[in-house]
């Protein structure tokens, strides 16, 4: 396996993990695997990631039930046609990935968006999946315009993707530093839950908030300080940081394409 896997136990409740490689931007996709079928979260960049991540579920010997698409950015839905189950997700998230049109992988494969357009709507709420309680959370801006979190509030994980990085470099490009510092305040308040899944990186525990705190407030000050030497800053201040990459993607859109 190119990808790196975390297997955690949580009673009735099995969560797989699977961090891509440095080449793919360390994205994460998430397994729920319940007594009896796998929920599927987020479904990477690279074709062949995705496959990856599609068979070692198939392995687990349950049906996969669905797959979610937690936002409207290509790392997390180009491989969505790969798991062959329905794809869910925010009304708002699906006109999103509409509206790119067609993608391509790293290969040079189009990939079509009529391939990875969710068809089932997410609500906010709860939904009980094979006995076990999901509860879904829109959330409005941060490290994008529309995000979905799911919490599982008995066995205690918190299903954050993209709004919680760990220990990778922040993708900025949204330009809204704010409402990331305010939607991870919102997070760590809750304190019941004590395993983050993360969009961008390994798992971790309730201290990643106060390291995603110091780096967006370093970010936030960094970027008004140095603007264009932004990243030349930042990964100064976070060397051992991964995907210093997501910084480059983040400036073509705070800077034009300028470094």
């Amino acid at each position: 396996m190119r990808g790196t896997m975390t297997v955690i136990d949580k009673g009735p409740v099995r969560i797989h993990s699977y961090m891509a490689p440095d080449d793919s931007l360390n994205v994460t996709t998430q397994l729920i695997e319940t007594p009896g079928r796998i929920v599927a979260v987020d479904a990477q960049y690279a074709l062949a990631y995705a496959d990856e991540v599609a068979a070692y579920a198939r392995g687990l010997g349950k049906p996969l039930d669905r797959l979610i698409v937690t936002h409207a950015h290509p790392d997390h839905f180009h491989g969505a046609a790969r798991f062959g189950v329905p794809v869910h997700a925010l009304p708002a998230v699906r006109d999103q990935i509409v509206a790119q049109g067609d993608g391509q992988d790293p290969t040079g494969a189009v990939i079509p968006v009529t391939d990875v357009t969710p068809t089932v709507a997410v609500a906010s709420g709860t939904e009980v999946i094979d006995g076990v309680t999901f509860v879904f959370e829109p959330v409005s801006g941060g490290e994008a315009a529309d995000s979905l979190v799911t919490w599982l509030p008995e066995q205690g994980v918190l299903v954050a993707q993209d709004l919680v990085y760990h220990q990778v470099h922040l993708f900025l490009g949204n330009n809204d530093i704010p409402g990331w510092q305010e939607a991870v305040e919102k997070l760590a308040a809750e304190t019941s839950y004590d395993t983050i899944l993360t969009g961008h990186g390994l798992p971790a525990g309730s201290e990643v908030f106060e390291e995603l705190r110091r780096y967006l407030a370093d970010a936030r000050r960094l970027l008004a300080d140095h603007g264009a030497e932004y990243k030349d800053a930042i990964v100064e201040r976070y060397p051992s940081y991964r995907s210093p990459l997501l910084i480059d993607i983040g400036s073509q859109y705070l800077f034009g394409g300028e470094r």
